[in-house]
């Protein structure tokens, strides 16, 4: 979880867009934690932010996985 003095906005969801919302949130994480993990269709995808895509799990590739990529990369 994240606590800081960062500043807050509270926002209005339908039910279905909370619901989506919901399913995706692991256990642990805030709501704010989903949204950053998120990719959005109409947002470009960037290698950092694929690579985020890929360390939160939301491949099914695992963390050992891309480790081994990244070391065969160097080499």
């Amino acid at each position: 979880m994240h606590f800081s003095c960062m500043a807050v906005k509270t926002i209005t969801l339908e039910l279905d867009a909370y619901e989506k919302l919901r399913a995706a949130k692991k256990a642990g994480e805030s709501f704010s934690d989903v949204v950053r993990r998120a990719i959005f269709k109409d947002a470009p995808l960037t290698g950092k932010t694929f690579r985020s895509y890929l360390r939160a799990g939301g491949s099914g590739i695992s963390e050992q996985y891309l480790v081994r990529v990244e070391e065969a990369v160097s080499r």
